[in-house]
């Protein structure tokens, strides 16, 4: 099982969007029972740093909530999506100006 750009979570959005919510919901409901039966014994977390809350989500999302400095590592990749598309408005001039902390994942 996927569980990123997931096709029957991709639908369930389809659905949402056009205003049938009950389908929507059947759909979301479809992929969350989906994943409890696959992951309940295996890894989900994506994430690959060492970290005591990994695969811990509820607990992972609370300390990043509650420190607001940045977001977990699973949620980068959706969140650099989203943010390129806003970047094209400059012509991703915005590379420029920003550098990496030292501690960042890289592609080595």
């Amino acid at each position: 099982m996927i569980i990123d750009n997931n096709p029957k979570e991709l639908e369930a959005m389809k659905a949402f969007h056009r205003g049938d919510r009950k389908e929507g919901l059947r759909l979301q409901e479809e992929f969350a029972s989906e994943f409890r039966e696959e992951y309940k014994d295996k890894d989900h977390c994506s994430c690959k740093k060492a970290c005591r809350y990994h695969g811990n989500c509820k607990e992972c999302v609370a300390i990043h909530r509650a420190h607001q400095e940045h977001v977990p590592n699973c949620m980068r990749l959706l969140i650099n999506k989203k943010i390129r598309i806003l970047s094209e408005l400059t012509e991703h001039t915005i590379a420029n100006e920003i550098e990496a902390p030292k501690e960042i994942l890289r592609k080595e």
